[in-house]
This record gives C-alpha cells, sequence and structure tokens, in this order.
C-alpha cells in the first residue's frame, strides 16, 4: 500500500504555484535551437556529475566534463558510473519512455555496465541497510527497507508502478511521492539512489515536465546531501510533508536556475540572430496558436504574403523556427 500521508502547508502550496508559474515561463520562451541545445547538453552532463557526486563518486566537474564531452572511453569504474549514467539521461523520453518494471530493470543494467555486472538489472534477494559509519566503527542504521525477499520487493515495486498510472495526486506531488516509496523499497543492492532519480526524471518527463530539456534536480540535492539525505528519509516514518516540502523547494530552485540561464544565454546571442520587432510579431502569433502558415501571419500582421515568407524564413535561419511539412501545405512551429 503506497503511503500518500502528508499536509497541504502553506509552504508546500506556495511552492506548487511557484513551480507552475515558472514552469509556464519556460515554456512560453522564445529560444533559438542552438542556445536550446547548449542548455540541454549542460543539464545532461551536471546531472550526471551531481547525481554521482550524491554517492561518492570523487571525480570533479571539469573531469566529468571532459570526459563525456571529449568522448574518451572510461578507464575506471569511477568514470564508467558516470558515463553510462549520462549514456541512460540521453534515452530518456526515447527509448525509455514507459516507466514500468521491464524499463527500471534496464537502467539498472545499464547504469551498473562494467562496474557491477553480476547484480545489474536484479532484484535483490537478501537483507541490506542503509546506514552510516560511527567512531566506534559500528553502522548506524538509517533505513531498514520494509522487504528483502525478491518475490516481495517485486510485488511492492509493481504496486508502486502501478500507483504511478492511476493516482489522481498533482503531478508534482506524484513525482515527490514516487521518489521517497522507491527510495524506502530499495529494490537493488546498489544503485538505488541513482535508478531513483534517472526514474524520477522519465516520471516528471511522462507527467509533461520536460527535465533535462530545460531544467535538472539533482544539482540541487548535491548542494547539502545530507540535508537530502534527511529529508527523504523523515518520510519513512510515514508522513511526507518535510520530504515534499524539500522536493517542491528542489524543483522551484531548478526552473529558477533554468530561466536564469535562459536569459544569460539571450544576453550573448550576436545582434545579427536576435529576432526583430517583426519577427517578435511572429513569435508572438505562434505561440498563440501553437502552429502558423505564411497565410496566418499575412492575415493576422496585414501584410503581403510575400513578407510573412520572408519573415518566417528569418526566423528558421536564426534557428527559432521549424518548417514542416510539403511545400503547398506547410507550416512552421517553434523549434
Amino acid at each position: 500500500m503506497i503511503n500518500m500521508k502528508y499536509k497541504l502547508t502553506k509552504k508546500l502550496l506556495e511552492n506548487i504555484s511557484s513551480i507552475e508559474r515558472l514552469y509556464g515561463q519556460l515554456e512560453s520562451q522564445v529560444v533559438p535551437r542552438e542556445l536550446l541545445l547548449n542548455l540541454e547538453k549542460h543539464n545532461l552532463v551536471q546531472s550526471s556529475f551531481s547525481s554521482n557526486s550524491i554517492e561518492g563518486n570523487p571525480l570533479s566537474q571539469e573531469e566529468v566534463t571532459n570526459l563525456i564531452l571529449g568522448g574518451r572511453v572510461p578507464a575506471n569504474r569511477d568514470e564508467k558510473e558516470v558515463k553510462n549514467y549520462f549514456e541512460i539521461l540521453k534515452k530518456i523520453g526515447k527509448e525509455y519512455d514507459s516507466l514500468d518494471m521491464d524499463t527500471i530493470l534496464k537502467i539498472h543494467k545499464e547504469l551498473l555496465k562494467g562496474v557491477e555486472d553480476q547484480i545489474g538489472g536484479e532484484i535483490r534477494n537478501r537483507k541490506v541497510v542503509v546506514g552510516n559509519p560511527s567512531q566506534e566503527g559500528t553502522i548506524v542504521v538509517k533505513h531498514d527497507p520494509p522487504k528483502h525477499t525478491r518475490k516481495e520487493i517485486e510485488k511492492l515495486l509493481e504496486e508502486l508502478i502501478e500507483w504511478t498510472s492511476t493516482s489522481e495526486e498533482l503531478p508534482i506531488l506524484k513525482a515527490g511521492i514516487y521518489h521517497h516509496e522507491f527510495v524506502y523499497i530499495h529494490p537493488f543492492a546498489d544503485g538505488n539512489g541513482r535508478v531513483c532519480r534517472l526514474t524520477t526524471t522519465l516520471f516528471l518527463d511522462k507527467l509533461g515536465y520536460k527535465i533535462n530539456k530545460y531544467f535538472i534536480l539533482d544539482d540541487y540535492y548535491d548542494t547539502d546531501r545530507i540535508q537530502y539525505s534527511d529529508s527523504l528519509h523523515s518520510a519513512d516514518r510515514g508522513d511526507k510533508t518535510e520530504w515534499l516540502e524539500y522536493f517542491t523547494d528542489g524543483v522551484k530552485y531548478s526552473l529558477q536556475s533554468a530561466l536564469a540561464k535562459i536569459e544569460e544565454g539571450l544576453k550573448s546571442i550576436s545582434f545579427d540572430m536576435r529576432p526583430t520587432k517583426r519577427e517578435k510579431d511572429v513569435l508572438e502569433l505562434i505561440k498563440k496558436y501553437k502552429e502558423i502558415t505564411s497565410s496566418d501571419v499575412s492575415k493576422d500582421l496585414n501584410i503581403s504574403r510575400q513578407q510573412a515568407f520572408n519573415l518566417l524564413d528569418s526566423l528558421v535561419s536564426k534557428g527559432y523556427l521549424e518548417k514542416q511539412g510539403s511545400t503547398k501545405n506547410s507550416f512552421y512551429i517553434l523549434r
């Protein structure tokens, strides 16, 4: 049974409202293709660094960036972990497009490829606990998962997967609840945190939030790993309020950061690549209609068909629009 106990506190409600407003602002931004691709590439690299850093991977951000963007073959365990994570992120929303048992096991197997092949893609069938070493050399248990046999764990995981498709909770709260429940079940002998963050990314994508394209969450968690862990495990006691407040804080922070990066990127665009005043009018039309033709532009802006075509063609060359359809039936959409 999925535990959905939490209080809709003032902070939680304010965070949800801010998230919807900020994500709406992101969606309404008109961004050239090149800038958007650079942002997405940065997000994938940053997420690969932060998520592995949370788990103790010693590679620096510079080392991770050079490894991934340099196309170098990983030489050791630490590098393989980071590269595997990056390759999985690239497939989310594409090859990995559904949140089901098969996908979760495939992600785990790919994550541990060349690292711990013998347990990759396998639900654990033994007892594990999450804890920290004490000064006396013993382990202080932070979390003892509810089940420890493969059959029982698979049952809990299937129930969670079923819940993701039937729950009527608000999308952001659903993602936060899923994140905790996955870690609480702790289905694998190793890699639970990273698989949880990867599948939460997949879940958010399914819920309509273009995570990775616009924003990531892992960098927020990595700013204070102890707070992330403590907030997450506070929900183990049965009330998810503290965790959901922290989780929505993270989403809000990430969206604000993404907007700042886009605004900074737009300032750096050369003058001749910026839309003219008339081109901005066209962009406002396409935000309103989602897709337009040269006839639409001609009619709405009261200009000739040739002028409309020239404006659209210019916006395509600058990377703001994409032309689709055949010559006679062509139309334009935002990139």
